[in-house]
């Protein structure tokens, strides 16, 4: 088997991407964002075909599309076992697929398959919930290794799109590695599920009880001043940033694909948000690929 690298006519290499996900989480509308983006789409693939498709998109030469992407069906009761095998071949022929994976909360996913009347994928005798249990602990090895994890329980169609848009531009920038996604939310909303590790920013100085401030958001210097220029707000950074300075580079060295750091307040629009993008902002300094996501500063 030839382990030569798809390449287009500028010299750069076709991305592979495998695109996967809860049924019901938008992978469909997903796909045609690639599609839009200039990729090459197929969809409902059982594992072992993809490698076949790879190749067969190498033979072709086509340099009419940018890449290639995939959309994974895990409806198979081999799943467990194919995955893996196919994810060798890859290798095998020299393809470093990128990974996304699509979620939505069970309440929403239940919802919206009540609102569209639709069978799940794995739906029979075991009934709409256990299904969806079902395909969750199958897809649980690939939602480990994507490199990104999208949970679309708030987003419009126009938000995912959006969303994935700008995150395949961030994806571009480095081509391995941890990736780090800094989040910011409101608890009265909903913790991301998405979220490796969640910081509760709840006993930092509120500007929501200044009147003069309450409008603003933690993007305005005079919010970010409140809240990080106060004894709390200083002293929570500096340690912040002491345990992220320590902990990333044991998270690369064990060879984590992603990370997600979301941090809470109230209502993810003051004190999330000023945190947020003081991480970041020091994260960015850094050799990590680094992305930052304001989840809830526009919801009342």
């Amino acid at each position: 088997m030839s382990s030569m690298k798809p390449v287009r006519a500028d010299g750069g290499e076709f991305p592979v991407i495998i695109l996967t996900g809860l049924s019901g989480a938008g992978k469909s509308t997903a796909l045609k964002v690639f599609e839009d983006l200039g990729f090459l789409t197929m969809d409902g693939l059982p594992p072992l075909v993809m490698p076949e498709m790879v190749r067969l998109f190498r033979t072709q030469k086509d340099f009419r599309h940018r890449g290639l992407t995939l959309g994974l069906d895990a409806s198979g009761d081999d799943f467990a076992k194919q995955w893996p095998l196919a994810l060798g071949e890859l290798e095998a022929i020299g393809a470093r697929p990128r990974l996304v994976y699509v979620e939505c909360s069970a309440p929403v996913l239940m919802r919206r398959y009540a609102a569209t009347r639709r069978p799940h994928p794995l739906e029979g005798e075991l009934g709409l919930e256990r299904a969806m249990e079902e395909e969750r602990r199958r897809l649980f090895p690939v939602r480990e290794r994507s490199e990104l994890v999208v949970d679309t329980t708030d987003y419009s169609i126009h938000d995912l799109r959006r969303f994935l848009q700008e995150k395949w531009n961030f994806l571009k920038e480095r081509q391995w590695g941890l990736r780090i996604y800094v989040l910011s939310f409101g608890f009265k909303h909903q913790v991301p599920t998405d979220a490796d590790m969640v910081f509760d920013l709840r006993f930092l100085p509120n500007p929501y009880f200044d009147e003069k401030l309450r409008p603003m958001s933690g993007k305005d210097k005079p919010i970010a001043d409140f809240v990080l220029g106060s004894d709390e707000g200083s002293e929570f950074l500096r340690h912040q940033m002491e345990y992220l300075n320590y902990i990333l580079p044991c998270y690369a060295r064990e060879g984590r694909y992603r990370l997600t750091l979301a941090f809470g307040c109230t209502g993810g629009r003051h004190r999330s948000v000023a945190t947020a993008e003081a991480v970041f902002d020091s994260l960015r300094k850094s050799d990590y690929a680094v992305f930052l996501e304001h989840r809830h500063l526009d919801l009342e």
